[in-house]
């Protein structure tokens, strides 16, 4: 209709003669919609006789429909949800070749192909028709070195987005009635409507690409007050040296005592030797500042505050280093600051080896070859979403067996806000291919062919339900993919709690069996669920212990020359078999401070693990934090030589064997405190000394029934962002066939924490029967306590997906820098015969997959 008046309005332009044209802006768009006013007299007859045969006459009438229908508009409020980036049931987007149309009553937004979903369902008949026109891009436009982490802001990475023109029109459904806006002919309610939907911030706003900043350094409550000791210290413009030991790069200026002294060691063995914050711990004098990043521009200096835990401005730094006769504005930048380490880390890419870089990746594009952007420290969430939507169960659930139609007409009223729309959304752009296409660039179609980019797709709504009930996803700060795995597992498990048979979450679920044995000779059985399989890394089993040897000594000998390795071709790795630390997992371990109810006191009990059912998909987790000589935590350089078949038969669990004696299963009541177990205060201590926390480490000790040090530290460092990790520990909570997390989940459901305790333990441990439990306990089967198992053969749980042992490797999760909390994760998956690489939105055919680099291995059952 647009289209026809405009053709009518130049087929009038001889009879407006005296009319002028204006060009109208709109919010800051140069919007080509044209309104011409007469100011010359004309006969009113020959004009009423023109409009009669011209499609102003349908306009008036198709105006009235418009009238009728302003009950459906709605002008927003400020606290409305609006949706105009990108449709809530597909990635449409305004840049789409159909643009998008707005509800303006519930102000959702939806791609051409499902806008008459909405009407069907809702019966909302009008819309704010957006679409965007790209602008060419200047060939010589400059790219410029970025100054700080963030995408999409000044100072940030240039990310070479294009600009776009906006155009905006009025439709009414069913028939696509349309009309220009702005446009003075529309009633004030629409026009108002209209202004307020573009004036407001979108609601996909907070999940956009430009979100990946550093967060901003504040003044330090300790600045102000900071008192300096007159100690006769004066630091001299260069030549620093640790005070207590030999380290010259990583020096920290105490702004109290004008101690100078190293770093804290970092994951990987590089930085200092912690004696900085063992000077705070000793004296607790807050603030220190980075020797080698003070300069005339103080702004840029780095200061620490170690009450506060952070990077944080001083902004009496200028006197507080005169107290100790430093003059700023002659010294030189030799150090970067924290926040430029970080940035480094992400921008020289030095991970070459995982993400194949330097080498010719061939670009695939087409059905299952859709690359996910990165909103900003997204990449956690993209790699471990390929991998998922690569295996046959999520594949089934959301994209075969159920169309966008069927999820959207059973979705609540905000289908944003619906995982299992969401996940069906996710599904279809990831493996319709649709979105998997070659990136056009300056509006150039010809040269779309040869680009190895497309345009992937930004999962902000998905990422928004899957976070809204976990706090620390729901950040723009990097995560642990191992977290979001489970935490994702565990959320697609509840929106299916009611269809079990449905729910792909299960292919992934395993039995476990822990069988105890105390010297008495009696044993007891301990079950459990679980998603992955933890494994340590057996550094002691590495098949390359000569060149390991020869390699320590040449390290050994340049450092003693003052030289570091100056190639990453000199590094020599551990490498350690996957069956050996496969075999770590079953390999017996003694377990301190076991209560034998046997014989009535506390002893070493010996433990061995195994499973009893193998699930259809097997992740692995390899535990790749350690501790070092001294108790320090490090990130192990480790390669895992993994094979492509593994077979893991021998791990299965044949429960209580003939002979076998069952311990008593009840204590003395005056013994039942003590056969739970109780924290080692060793490795309590150890831990505490390390600056975590007390009740932590204690959690620590109780979850890892003791085992170790190392065993604890792998666990603390899990569950630090548990949302209980500071609640107090209770006596049930030493009972460890209760989980602490799934007591929570249900205790959130409104259960008392008593009744939630017992209902997982009469279900052994499943949120799903203990729910069951609670409303019906009469009617749960199953024994009410599952410490000890009474069955004399294998103990498989028939609700689990169980089969034989074989495997194949089908994905991997790669992790890059020197924590799970920073640098960056790809994906590689095994599809059609060939390994992909997923990095973010970048997808090509791997070929040299960093098999012996992973974090998580995803194995698929093959089926005999």
């Amino acid at each position: 209709m647009w289209t026809v008046l405009q053709e009518n309005t130049h087929k009038h332009r001889g009879l407006l003669s005296g009319a002028k044209f204006f060009q109208i802006g709109k919010l800051g768009q140069r919007i080509n919609t044209q309104i011409f006013i007469s100011i010359a007299p004309i006969d009113s007859s020959e004009l009423q006789s023109e409009l009669y045969d011209s499609p102003f006459q349908t306009n008036h009438m198709e105006m009235e429909l418009l009238r009728t229908n302003l009950s459906r508009v709605r002008i927003p409020e400020p606290t409305n949800r609006i949706y105009k980036q990108e449709c809530c049931i597909s990635f449409d987007t305004p840049k789409s070749e159909g643009g998008l149309f707005v509800d303006m009553n519930t102000f959702l937004a939806f791609g051409k192909d499902y806008v008459g979903w909405n009407f069907e369902k809702n019966g909302n008949p009008v819309y704010l028709h957006i679409k965007q026109t790209k602008k060419p891009i200047p060939e010589d436009r400059p790219l410029k070195k970025p100054t700080l982490l963030a995408i999409g802001i000044d100072g940030g990475f240039d990310n070479q987005e294009p600009e776009y023109d906006e155009s905006y029109s009025i439709v009414i459904l069913p028939d696509y009635t349309t009309f220009p806006f702005p446009s003075v002919a529309l009633p004030e309610k629409v026009r108002l409507a209209v202004d307020a939907i573009l004036i407001a911030e979108g609601a996909e706003r907070k999940e956009q690409i430009a979100s990946w900043t550093a967060d901003k350094k504040q003044i330090s409550e300790h600045a102000l007050t900071l008192k300096q000791i007159d100690n006769g210290v004066r630091i001299p413009p260069s030549g620093w040296k640790c005070a207590k030991c030999d380290k010259t790069e990583n020096l920290w200026l105490n702004l109290t005592d004008g101690m100078i002294l190293c770093g804290r060691k970092l994951w990987d063995g590089s930085g200092g030797n912690n004696h900085a914050i063992d000077h705070y711990n000793e004296t607790h004098y807050p603030l220190a500042v980075k020797l080698g990043t003070i300069t005339s521009d103080l702004e840029g200096a780095d200061v620490f505050s170690y009450p506060e835990d952070e990077s944080v401005t001083d902004p009496l730094l200028a006197d507080h280093l005169a107290f100790f006769g430093i003059d700023f504005s002659s010294l030189q930048k030799t150090e970067m600051t924290t926040a430029e380490k970080e940035l480094d880390q992400n921008t020289n890419f030095d991970w070459n080896r995982i993400q194949e870089s330097g080498q010719e990746v061939e670009p695939i594009f087409g059905p299952g070859y859709t690359g996910l952007t990165n909103l900003g420290n997204s990449c956690y969430l993209a790699a471990t979403m390929q991998v998922i939507f690569s295996t046959r169960s999520f594949c089934s659930r959301y994209y075969k067996n159920q169309s966008l139609k069927m999820a959207f007409d059973i979705a609540p009223a905000d289908p944003t806000v619906d995982l299992n729309m969401q996940l069906t959304k996710l599904a279809y752009g990831l493996l319709s291919g649709k979105y998997s296409v070659p990136a056009v660039q300056n509006d150039d179609v010809a040269t779309a062919a040869s680009n190895t980019k497309q345009e992937g797709i930004r999962p902000r709504m998905f990422k928004a339900v899957i976070a809204s009930s976990h706090p620390e996803f729901s950040t723009m700060r990097q995560q642990d993919a191992l977290e979001f795995f489970l935490h994702f597992i565990d959320q697609v498990e509840r929106i299916n709690a009611g269809y079990p048979e449905a729910d792909p979450a299960r292919s992934f679920k395993f039995g476990i069996e822990e069988r105890l044995q105390c010297p008495s000779g009696k044993v007891a059985y301990n079950k459990r669920n679980d998603y992955i399989l933890s494994l340590n890394i057996p550094l002691e089993k590495a098949t390359n212990r000569k060149e390991l040897d020869e390699f320590q000594k040449l390290k050994a000998q340049k450092e003693a020359e003052g030289q570091e390795i100056s190639s990453s071709n000199e590094i020599v790795r551990p490498r350690v078999p996957l069956s050996a630390c496969l075999d770590s997992f079953s390999h017996p371990e003694e377990v301190q401070g076991f209560y034998s109810s046997a014989l009535k006191a506390r002893t070493t009990a010996i433990k061995t693990a195994g499973l009893t059912t193998f699930p259809d998909y097997l992740v692995l987790h390899m535990r790749k934090f350690v501790m070092e000589a001294g108790w320090v935590p490090k990130k192990l350089d480790v390669y895992i030589d993994v094979d492509d078949i593994i077979d893991i038969s021998p791990m299965r669990s044949k429960g209580i064997q003939p002979g076998e004696e069952l311990l008593p299963e009840d204590a003395p009541e005056n013994e039942k405190e003590s056969t739970q177990v109780l924290p080692n205060e060793d490795i309590v201590s150890q831990l505490a000394s390390m600056g975590f926390n007390h009740l932590h480490c204690q959690k620590a000790a109780i979850n890892t029934s003791n085992a170790g040090v190392e065993e604890a530290m792998n666990w603390l460092l899990s569950h630090m962002d548990d949302a209980d990790i500071d609640a107090p520990i209770h006596k049930e909570a030493k009972n460890n066939d209760v989980d602490p997390s799934k007591v929570a989940t249900l205790v959130s459901f409104g259960f008392e924490e008593e009744i939630a305790r017992k209902a997982l333990k009469a279900s052994g441990g499943d949120i799903e029967k203990a729910t069951d439990w609670i409303f019906n306990p009469s009617a749960a089967s199953g024994p009410s306590d599952m410490d000890a198992t009474s069955s004399s053969g294998p103990t498989a749980d028939a609700t689990l997906p169980d089969g034989a042992g074989k495997y194949r490797l089908i994905g991997l999760v790669s992790h890059m820098g020197t924590s799970t909390r920073c640098g960056h994760y790809v994906a590689h998956v095994y599809k059609e015969g060939k390994w992909v690489i997923f990095n973010d939105d970048k997808v090509g055919v791997s070929k040299d997959p960093p098999k012996e680099m992973a974090y998580l291995y995803f194995y698929e059952r093959i089926e005999s």
